[in-house]
């Protein structure tokens, strides 16, 4: 590849780009920009021509046309081996631009604020910025694209090294560059979609099912030592961890299971439950969180080891000091006393979690991969049964204990793998059995 001569930068995100410009600058390339990007590249001392300038065409309709020009395409996508293309080229004046530098409008942050409006989304989707982007990395053989700033480092190591980057390099900036407007326009298609669908509910499915989510970390294994494993999408917008080591796979699948058990139960008088792979395995309610926790650990003394406990309240030292006694995996809360994370915090082990978000209020649908490239969707099961929705079929009507104890038994059942059996009182399970090939033994 020939020695990189002429940068096109345009971006959203200035973090490192002043460093970045001025390796650029010092190794001799002509350096072309757009507002903000071209304003603080002059305000740090570093030379660089507008693009209108280079174009020779203005920026208009209030900036959402600057990028779209044969100038910058063509400058982009001819083949530089192509002796056709260059002759077009050089017909039509197009010059080659030789690296793009380009991060994209801050939809994703946009639309995350509680009070987004549809106008504001819609002014943030970016236009020319994916353009460029996908037009540079498609000619990757001869153009070094960068969508993310902590690539600055590597490409500045090599041009000042070389004046030019490997073609390695530039293979994976192009997949990189892809994966991103891929998300990229996937969020802006969930959110048009879930907005709409407020806005006019259709009752049906989409058509496309669309899943976007970007790596939050790795995970040290997977389900077995033996898996590779990382951890993609908004865990952190629902989940903050206050103590204890990185969560795990099985942590995790455990810690969502508990939360969704949980968020059941938001209205309700403290309720504790306890967890052990996924399923439920101690449910309590009582006027003190320490009470119920009695009532959900009273259901069963062995599986909590090393367990989840999730609770729909603040947890106060007296539940710390009871759940202590015990070693527990995860504790999953809306909050922690000062006093009780204190004393949490003594175990090393132990993993505090406080939610942040109730993820049913927020994921209307289950997404479940099933192999073969394929997925399982269906709606949220989030219908709260009342008695009034009982029928009765029997001679003998249940008392009204019986009916609580019904209710709280059908809530806790549906967060237990069939086939499952709960017995409950009115304010507590008494039993759990899980997934069992026959219901008989899950009654035992």
């Amino acid at each position: 590849m020939p020695k990189i001569e002429r940068a096109l930068i345009s971006v959203s995100d200035k973090t490192d780009l002043v460093p970045f410009a001025q390796v650029l600058s010092r190794a001799g390339v002509e350096m072309i920009s757009t507002g903000g990007t071209a304003r603080a590249l002059r305000e740090a001392g570093i030379e660089v021509q507008d693009l209108s300038d280079y174009t020779g065409f203005p920026e208009m309709l209030d900036g959402r046309v600057k990028t779209l020009h044969p100038m910058v395409h063509g400058g982009l996508l001819f083949l530089r081996e192509n002796e056709e293309h260059t002759a077009t080229a050089a017909e039509h004046g197009i010059r080659p631009i030789d690296l793009v530098v380009v991060n994209l409008y801050p939809f994703e942050q946009t639309v995350a604020k509680p009070d987004v409006t549809l106008k504001d989304a819609i002014e943030n989707i970016d236009i020319g910025g994916p353009s460029m982007l996908r037009s540079a990395a498609k000619n990757h053989q001869s153009v070094t694209v960068v969508v993310d700033p902590a690539d600055y480092g590597r490409v500045a190591d090599q041009v000042s090294s070389g004046g030019e980057t490997t073609l390695e390099l530039r293979r994976e900036l192009a997949v990189k560059v892809y994966s991103r407007t891929a998300a990229y326009d996937g969020a802006i298609a969930l959110h048009l979609a879930n907005v709409y669908e407020q806005e006019q509910p259709s009752g049906d499915l989409p058509d496309k099912l669309v899943v976007r989510a970007d790596k939050s970390q790795n995970l040290r294994y997977g389900e077995n030592p033996h898996q590779r494993a990382a951890l993609y999408g908004r865990f952190g917008e629902f989940y903050q961890q206050l103590h204890g080591k990185a969560l795990s796979y099985n942590n995790i699948l455990d810690l969502t299971a508990a939360a969704g058990l949980i968020v059941e139960f938001d209205a309700d008088p403290p309720t504790l439950a306890i967890l052990k792979h996924t399923n439920a395995c101690g449910l309590g309610q009582a006027d003190t969180l320490a009470d119920a926790w009695d009532k959900a650990y009273a259901t069963d003394r062995q599986a909590p080891f090393g367990g989840i406990i999730a609770c729909n309240t603040t947890l106060d030292l007296a539940t710390a000091e009871a759940i202590s006694e015990i070693f527990t995996e995860v504790i999953v809360a809306p909050d922690f006393d000062a006093d009780a994370l204190e004393l949490l915090q003594k175990k090393k082990n132990l993993r505090l979690t406080k939610l942040l978000l109730n993820p049913a209020n927020v994921v209307p649908l289950d997404v479940r991969s099933v192999g073969a490239e394929s997925f399982l969707v269906q709606e949220r099961d989030l219908r709260q049964t009342a008695a009034v929705d009982l029928k009765i079929v029997s001679e003998r009507h249940p008392s009204e204990d019986e009916l609580k104890a019904m209710l709280f038994g059908w809530r806790a059942v549906k967060h237990v793998k069939s086939n499952a059996i709960v017995y409950a009182a009115k304010d507590r399970t008494l039993g759990v059995g899980a997934g069992q090939m026959s219901r008989v033994d899950s009654s035992r």
